[in-house]
């Protein structure tokens, strides 16, 4: 594993949580955030906002990547294997002194047809999307359980646990399967650590025209959803500063669903278009 910031920049151990009650509740100042997959798309808008909003925050990924924000530390780790996981859950709260926030990031997954997925491609998708979060949490919280004011885990999902698309059944068993996991853990690491996910819809990345297609395809997309857009990467990170914030200090083992108030039914649609 590497990392990038000197020895002498270490933070040392406060042995006190941040305060959950100082009037400031939308500030992390003095949090420190572990966010896998952090180096592109959701993730990195997802580490931006808990660094502006004064968390210590390290990114990891399988490879370093060419530019970061300035403050964003980065280790490379693959979550896929238990070993690595735990060592940038531990390189983090070495770095920082402490852990309070993770968010299990990195998953996404081929489209690939049910019938002819291969077993090595179905079990890599579990492993990335399911399993890897599971390992980032178990070392997690076992540091959050031991330090003064917990911790908090955050799992990004994705709307194909509830809503299933063609060439997803894997990804969408595994999402799923994060679903209950959060739920899960929730109850068994309570009170000391929250467990929550964020279940993103269709979100417009980088790499989105490669799946819907040109900016024709992805409008037609974006007009299936209520709210007349698809979700930006900030919304999603939104989502995920509201849940790592002290307003959020009652929620746990929640679902929250970030698709634009999901797809209008296809019912209506036909109805729209027999009235055009």
């Amino acid at each position: 594993m590497a990392a990038d910031q000197p020895e002498q920049d270490r933070v040392p151990d406060t042995s006190a949580a941040p305060s959950h009650d100082d009037g400031h509740t939308e500030t992390l100042a003095g949090r420190a955030a572990l966010v896998t997959g952090g180096t592109r798309g959701i993730g990195l808008a997802i580490a931006r906002r808990l660094l502006e909003s004064g968390a210590r925050v390290l990114v990891c990924g399988r490879s370093q990547p060419v530019l970061l924000p300035s403050g964003v530390a980065f280790a490379t780790a693959d979550v896929r294997d238990p070993d690595q996981a735990a060592a940038v859950v531990n390189e983090t709260a070495g770095r920082f002194g402490r852990l309070d926030i993770v968010v299990n990031n990195a998953g996404g997954s081929p489209s690939v047809p049910a019938a002819v997925a291969s077993p090595n491609l179905v079990m890599a998708v579990v492993r990335l999307n399911l399993l890897a979060p599971f390992f980032v949490a178990q070392a997690a919280n076992a540091i959050m359980q031991a330090q003064a004011g917990g911790g908090q885990i955050i799992n990004i999902g994705s709307v194909s646990a509830i809503r299933p698309a063609p060439g997803t059944a894997a990804y969408a068993a595994a999402k799923a399967g994060l679903i209950t996991l959060t739920q899960a853990l929730a109850i068994e690491w309570a009170p000391a650590v929250r467990v929550n996910c964020v279940t993103a819809g269709l979100v417009h990345t980088d790499q989105t025209s490669d799946h819907y297609g040109g900016e024709a395809a992805l409008a037609a997309v974006a007009a299936t959803v209520p709210l007349g857009r698809m979700a930006t990467a900030d919304d999603v990170a939104g989502a995920c500063l509201l849940l790592a914030s002290p307003l959020a200090g009652y929620v746990s083992g929640a679902n929250l669903i970030v698709d634009g108030g999901g797809q209008r039914p296809a019912f209506a649609e036909a109805i729209r278009r027999e009235q055009a």
